[in-house]
């Protein structure tokens, strides 16, 4: 989401912070059994895929469709089924297979990243079908939803920790709603799922090994199929790699403090132009963006697709525009489009992540949406929901009553704009039943073939010591290439990157573990819908 991230030193200046989070997170739940019967999956295995055009006007002619099947619960494979929603590019060359791309979230959509980013993946199909996937409980695939489940749970203002009981009430009725919303698939979304629906799909597409992509928390993805399929994995490359062991709550104050950080240099840099709707006094600018997000909480602007947006809309849409520094002049003319006019269209724009809202509503019985069905608040309910269900830790009420201000304290150390946001996210999981304990505990040592991590200096998001920690978990297998230069994730904004990891993909050339790429000049770009 940013430009610049402080790591270690961010949370350490946080230590209280980091002390109680610690504390307030319990064990997780028991591992299964290893030698329990499994179940039966054969019928899943022998998929073939049926592929046809894509549905939507705006969906390029040679982008192809299908969907695989897939159990809802794989320990209960005949207590139902989803449909999950591929898209492919066909090899333009010869085809070693398919190449599965997750461009992150969690909660993202690979179609309609796949459709308005297709270009830059298209060197890769000189080796690969090039293919991505709604993950289950996203997009097409069974999404999920909160209704206004979100909007009961008190996120529009910020969390009243002097009413405690009241706060928590509003969270069990938000998770209650959310599941109402959902339908089945809520109780069966999580990475380790999502995990098993890949090696569906790769044995669906005829491949022998799983050769990925993965982005942001696309990387979780891949260490976790890596740690449940080691003798299945292929050529894989985790760029922006995400932390397989720190808490939520944990990550929440480091990305506060790093989207604060990006944030400043935003504006340290949108001050020297006479366009910068803060003006050109950088001491003012600051407060002017927090006075800006308190108005739009306490009086919500409507939008000209329904509704209203809120501060913590705009937080979000500025977290989006930080995520590469190519993105400032087009977030500086969102904010002034707001700021000057009260015209939302341009911060809607980054708010959705540069794809258009959804319309309508969503199917529950497990079947694939359309491009209609999909609710407007998928995104939001399925990085909630996917999050969720990875991590095993729930405090107690009483735990939370009694921390509750400290840890808000924490936050709005962290950051005045984005700590609320981050800490709405993390309490969010309240009145959520438990996730797995497996990412934690059992994806480390793995035994596959070589993987590249990229981890990015500047990235904010996922901050480049996770790549190393992350490297030294997953054991002798994983090898780091460090990209100097900023943003989030590295292939779409280094030209050395790209090449690096097209030529692993492609011809197994693997770069040398702890090489590296220096940072690019800065280009500017525009979301494909700013409106």
């Amino acid at each position: 989401m940013l430009a610049k991230l402080s790591t270690r030193p961010a949370v350490r200046r946080c230590a209280g912070a980091s002390a109680l989070v610690l504390a307030l997170l319990g064990a997780g739940l028991p591992a299964a059994a290893a030698d329990q019967p499994q179940p039966d999956l054969s019928r899943f295995y022998r998929q073939k895929l049926s592929w046809s055009a894509c549905p939507g006007t705006d969906t390029p002619e040679d982008l192809q469709c299908a969907k695989v099947t897939v159990p809802l619960d794989y320990a209960r494979p005949r207590a139902g089924t989803l449909d999950v929603a591929l898209a492919r590019y066909r090899a333009s060359g010869t085809s070693r297979g398919s190449l599965l791309l997750n461009f992150g979230g969690p909660g993202g959509a690979g179609i309609p990243a796949l459709t308005a980013e297709g270009k830059q993946f298209m060197d890769l199909t000189k080796g690969y079908d090039v293919v991505t996937f709604d993950p289950r409980g996203v997009g097409r695939s069974s999404p999920v939803s909160c209704g206004d489940g979100l909007a009961s749970a008190g996120t529009e203002k910020e969390p009243d920790v002097s009413r405690p009981q009241t706060l928590f009430k509003q969270l069990r009725q938000a998770a209650d709603q959310c599941a109402r919303s959902s339908g089945p698939v809520l109780a069966h979304i999580g990475t380790v799922n999502a995990s098993r629906d890949l090696d569906v799909i790769r044995q669906a597409l005829g491949d022998s090994r799983l050769n990925y992509l993965g982005f942001s928390y696309g990387s979780r993805l891949g260490a976790v199929y890596a740690a449940q399929f080691p003798g299945k994995v292929g050529r894989v490359v985790l760029d922006g790699v995400d932390t397989l062991t720190e808490s939520p709550a944990e990550q929440g104050v480091a990305g506060a403090e790093g989207q604060q950080t990006a944030l400043d240099d935003f504006l340290d840099w949108c001050t020297t132009d006479l366009g910068c709707p803060f003006g050109q006094d950088r001491r003012r600018a600051g407060d002017q963006v927090v006075r800006l997000v308190r108005s739009l909480d306490e009086n919500p602007v409507p939008t000209n697709l329904g509704g209203t947006f809120s501060g913590q809309d705009l937080v979000g849409a500025i977290g989006q525009g930080l995520y590469s520094r190519e993105l400032w002049s087009s977030l500086e003319r969102a904010l002034a489009s707001l700021v000057d006019d009260g015209d939302t269209r341009r911060v809607l724009a980054f708010a959705t992540g540069g794809i258009g809202l959804p319309r309508e509503r969503h199917r529950t019985d497990g079947g694939l949406a359309d491009t209609e069905d999909v609710p407007a608040d998928n995104l939001p309910a399925a990085l909630m929901a996917i999050n969720c269900a990875d991590d095993p830790d729930r405090p107690t009420a009483a735990r939370l009553t009694e921390d509750l201000k400290d840890l808000r304290a924490a936050y709005d150390q962290a950051s005045p704009v984005f700590g609320r946001y981050r800490l709405t996210q993390l309490l969010l999981c309240y009145g959520r039943p438990k996730g797995t304990d497996f990412i934690r505990d059992q994806v480390k040592d793995v035994r596959t073939a070589k993987m590249l991590l990229v981890g990015t200096r500047g990235d904010p998001a996922t901050p480049y010591q996770w790549t190393v920690e992350t490297a030294q978990r997953l054991g002798p297998s994983a090898v780091v290439l460090d990209n100097k230069g900023e943003g989030h994730t590295g292939y779409s904004s280094s030209m050395c990157v790209h090449r690096k990891v097209n030529d692993f993909l492609l011809y197994g050339s693997l770069p040398a573990n702890g090489s590296s790429c220096p940072a690019d000049p800065i280009r500017s770009v525009t979301p494909d819908s700013g409106g």
